[in-house]
């Protein structure tokens, strides 16, 4: 198979997913724009309480990510009869992860203060968690749903649903944000109840898809409701948390950069609400070929095709290179305009361009390390991963962001470098590993 076959392959994978992720990552622009229209002091407190909600969801959804290149290896072995039960069993995990997510933002606002955010900024914090812990539940059976047809390499529902979610939010945010259309207004509490409701709009509606469709009528995903077995569920929490911890590393950076950020006042949270809103919308591009590469290199795995494993993992790191050229170029020219878009305060427009000069920065060391991450998990090696990223997102990136930023008084920007050199050094740990763990299915 040529590598550019396998770049056919994985494009034709990866655009609708990277298009389900940029809707997904569109979600929170909507709730940024939103928030920044109706003022800072809502824009602030959706940042804090999307920093503390978005962080037990890594872990979440790394966790679920198991199912991918465990679905994938399994179709193509020839074991498709072996795919049903398994997604069953992923379905009462994702319940279980969603129900003690939704008990976990309704106990978070009590660590506000513990945490040192600002005071002014803690009500629309809380009630922007307590609005979206609501869709908890329906996010991780949605994200299972999905990661089912990730596997067996149709994302166009991913796409499509996505979109609708989409769609659904901004009038329904806009209204209970603002008190629109007969509507209380709720200011941040109302966007994180629109999000709430989208979620289980997307579920209800994949729900709907699988048991209709013919694509997977062979599978019979609905046909028998097992028990939980705890054999499988440990199976699925083996593989997937590591990963799940892998995600949070980095994830994690990013979120306690805007916790730490939120102890300086409204304008610095506000403009890295902006930034890091933008540079995770680009981010999503990357992510969705990491995850079609996933899907890829496990389909190698399960046909025992060693040559194929690096092919997939060479078409996906192209793939991700020429889209962060792209990303990198509009975040250096367009900065300033992207900006106008989320705020009219002078102040914290002015500091959020800055902020994306340094995203600009990033795009190639973040789309290198989460291209390697995702061919690592199509190898299913994540333990060792989870070790590197630890070291390269907090033995090198947080330190070296809170010395800069805190300690030589940097501020923002000071932390943003921090982010900046971990990520590099995630991309050089990765790429060894993943250039190791190839080389090893090789000689087998």
């Amino acid at each position: 198979m040529t590598l550019r076959h396998d770049l056919t392959r994985t494009a034709g994978l990866a655009l609708p997913l990277v298009g389900g992720h940029l809707a997904t990552g569109l979600v929170g622009t909507v709730d940024a724009i939103i928030a920044g229209q109706h003022g800072t002091a809502t824009l602030a407190g959706v940042s804090v309480g999307t920093a503390i909600y978005f962080l037990p969801l890594l872990v979440v959804l790394g966790t679920l990510m198991a199912l991918p290149p465990s679905v994938s290896q399994l179709d193509a072995a020839g074991r498709r009869t072996e795919i049903a039960p398994l997604f069953r069993q992923a379905l009462w995990l994702a319940l279980g992860l969603g129900m003690l997510m939704a008990l976990l933002l309704t106990l978070a606002p009590l660590g506000l203060g513990h945490l040192g955010i600002a005071p002014e900024l803690r009500a629309g914090a809380t009630a922007f968690l307590h609005g979206i812990r609501w869709g908890m539940p329906a996010l991780t059976v949605y994200l299972t749903m999905r990661y089912l047809c990730d596997g067996l390499h149709w994302s166009v529902p991913t796409l499509v649903l996505g979109f609708a979610g989409l769609a659904l939010l901004v009038p329904l945010g806009w209204a209970l944000t603002f008190g629109r259309l007969g509507l209380p207004e709720m200011g941040a509490g109302g966007l994180g109840l629109a999000s709430s409701l989208m979620m289980w709009a997307q579920a209800l509606g994949f729900t709907l898809y699988l048991r209709r469709t013919r694509r997977f009528a062979d599978l019979g995903l609905f046909a028998h409701l097992e028990p939980p077995r705890w054999a499988d569920l440990r199976s699925l929490l083996a593989t997937g948390l590591p990963i799940g911890v892998t995600v949070t590393m980095e994830g994690g950076l990013f979120i306690t950069t805007a916790l730490l950020i939120g102890r300086l006042g409204e304008v610095p949270a506000a403009a890295h609400q902006i930034a890091i809103n933008v540079a995770s919308l680009c981010f999503m591009i990357p992510f969705g070929i990491a995850e079609a590469t996933t899907v890829r290199v496990g389909h190698a795995v399960g046909r025992g095709d060693a040559h194929g494993v690096r092919q997939a993992a060479r078409a996906g790191l192209t793939l991700a290179l020429v889209m962060a050229t792209v990303t990198g170029l509009l975040l250096l020219f367009g900065h300033n305009a992207i900006v106008a878009r989320y705020t009219q305060d002078a102040a914290v427009a002015t500091l959020a361009a800055l902020l994306l000069l340094h995203a600009a920065v990033f795009q190639f060391p973040d789309s290198i390390q989460v291209l390697f991450a995702g061919a690592l998990r199509g190898l299913k090696d994540t333990r060792v991963p989870m070790l590197l990223a630890a070291l390269a997102y907090w033995g090198v990136g947080m330190p070296v962001g809170a010395l800069l930023g805190l300690g030589l008084g940097w501020g923002p920007r000071g932390m943003w470098l921090g982010l900046i050199a971990g990520l590099v050094c995630a991309a050089v740990l990765l790429g060894w590993r993943f250039h190791r763990s190839a080389q090893r299915l090789a000689r087998q």
